[in-house]
């Protein structure tokens, strides 16, 4: 663990920069539960949640907005790539919340690896377009003037996870990738005792 993480509070990437609560009264001491070592210290007060929301519905749907499925979908699997080429930080990282090699293998590979087939999915089985049709024409009227079709695009909300301690990277990117793909933007709440280690990944993101 880094020395910045134990001498300061874990930053939140909140309306598109890195945020740290000023003097907050209520900070969480996060131990490695193996060695009883303090490794985070976790506070979320003072953090202007409504305010990344609106960010979130704003500027990260627009963005996402202007992609195709596939465009996003390619994204999706830079983003996996890369993240496995830090795949060994990561590890060590998560090592501090008492994890094992084998918990980290379902955690980190086992996130890495469903972004991969997730992104595969995308590019294979919908289309690259900005919305996705749902059958054939219909003809609503007797001449033919009048027809219609039924599709599918972008929800106007956001996804928002709340997630448990237990898987910080996998509960995390199983749930992005396909949010991502689908246009839609996400917040994160990851649980305080592992949060570390999901504040670690989207630094790398």
């Amino acid at each position: 663990m880094t020395t910045s993480l134990i001498d300061t509070i874990v930053p939140s990437f909140l309306s598109g920069k890195w945020l740290t609560p000023d003097n907050p009264t209520r900070i969480t001491e996060v131990t490695d539960p193996s060695t009883g070592e303090i490794v985070a210290r976790v506070s979320a007060e003072g953090l202007d949640i409504a305010a990344a929301v609106n960010y979130a519905r704003d500027i990260g749907r627009k963005n996402l907005q202007e992609l195709t499925i596939h465009e996003r979908s390619l994204k999706v699997k830079e983003l996996a790539m890369y993240l496995q080429e830090h795949r060994d930080e990561l590890n060590a990282l998560a090592h501090k919340t008492g994890a094992n090699k084998r918990d980290n293998f379902v955690d980190v590979d086992g996130g890495i690896s469903t972004m991969f087939t997730i992104s595969s999915k995308g590019r294979r089985e919908m289309p690259n377009s900005h919305v996705v049709t749902d059958g054939e024409p219909e003809v609503f009227s007797k001449d033919g003037s009048f027809i219609g079709r039924h599709i599918y695009t972008t929800i106007p909300g956001i996804a928002v996870q709340i997630n448990a301690f237990n898987f910080p990277i996998w509960g995390m990117l199983e749930k992005f990738a396909p949010s991502f793909i689908a246009g839609v933007p996400s917040i994160v709440k990851p649980a305080t005792p592992t949060g570390f280690v999901t504040q670690a990944c989207v630094r790398l993101m």
